[in-house]
């Protein structure tokens, strides 16, 4: 979330309900990154967090006017996005749903090397980096929903306790041993199955043509490596106050962010210009 101070939100907060499109357009660009990453790591794909990202965003404007100031802003839309994506089932892991079993069974056993080469003239250096990251981030479709949403609060986002847990409406005691659970287990299958953050026997660069047969890794879509990263501070600012819970921090570097897309930039520019600002009024 940029850098805006809780009375700056709320002076344009009160602009945009009276119905400035200049201060609503602010405001969602502001957030627009925060949701695209909690999206992208609750979904597993871009873009399936592209559509989730723009239900969230419609959902910030028609409720912007419920908004009371009795917690911060960034709560608030944490809030929203985070109950949106637990009950999300639109995306392609609630079709096909992943478990750390069926994950460690695929590496151990997949016949990888009776694949023929699927790669598309791409080189296997880039697709074996895009595997990776992508990897990684449909490893977190092993945990259950709110296991996973406490994983991504907690471990990419660094919420204190506190706020995390009038998030998820539960004890700060409750989110820590939640989020500790979810860590060990992330920790535990990396350091036995993957080969790039742990000790185990899988090589991205084996499994790329495998990845590209069963639609894991498409040549011609490198969503990874085609967008862009940002620092984490350039997107929000909230107190790290998690990193002391365990030792696991530095194993899940992995976690990423991006900017949020030209499609949701485009779609809130469309959305604005073309809106009269009534449902932002009279919701």
């Amino acid at each position: 979330m940029n850098k805006l101070t809780n009375t700056e939100m709320a002076a344009l907060i009160d602009k945009a309900v009276a119905g400035d499109k200049k201060a609503l357009e602010e405001i969602i660009v502001s957030v627009q990154d925060l949701i695209f990453n909690l999206s992208l790591r609750m979904l597993g794909t871009f873009s399936d967090a592209e559509d989730a990202t723009q239900d969230i965003l419609l959902k910030i404007i028609t409720h912007l006017s419920t908004f009371r100031k009795e917690s911060s802003f960034s709560t608030w839309v944490f809030a929203i996005a985070s109950n949106h994506l637990k009950n999300y089932k639109k995306h392609m892991f609630a079709k096909y749903p992943l478990s750390f079993e069926f994950y460690g069974e695929d590496i151990e056993n997949a016949k990888i090397h009776d694949v023929p080469d699927m790669t598309q003239n791409v080189e296997r250096e880039i697709l074996a980096e895009e595997l990776k990251l992508s990897c990684t981030n449909v490893m977190l479709q092993c945990l259950d929903a709110e296991s996973r949403c406490i994983f991504i609060l907690g471990t990419m986002f660094k919420l204190d306790s506190r706020m995390a847990g009038e998030i998820l409406e539960m004890t700060p005691e409750a989110y820590r041993q939640r989020l500790s659970r979810a860590r060990k287990k992330m920790a535990e299958f990396l350091q036995e199955y993957c080969g790039k953050y742990g000790d185990g026997k899988c090589r991205c660069e084996d499994r790329i043509n495998y990845a590209i047969q069963n639609h894991r890794l498409n040549p011609q879509r490198l969503d990874f490596q085609n967008a862009n990263p940002i620092k984490m501070e350039t997107m929000m600012h909230v107190k790290n106050a998690m990193e002391d819970i365990d030792d696991l921090s530095q194993r899940f570097s992995f976690c990423r962010t991006y900017e949020a897309p030209e499609k949701i930039k485009g779609f809130i520019e469309d959305f604005i210009k073309s809106t009269q600002l009534t449902t932002v009024k009279n919701a």
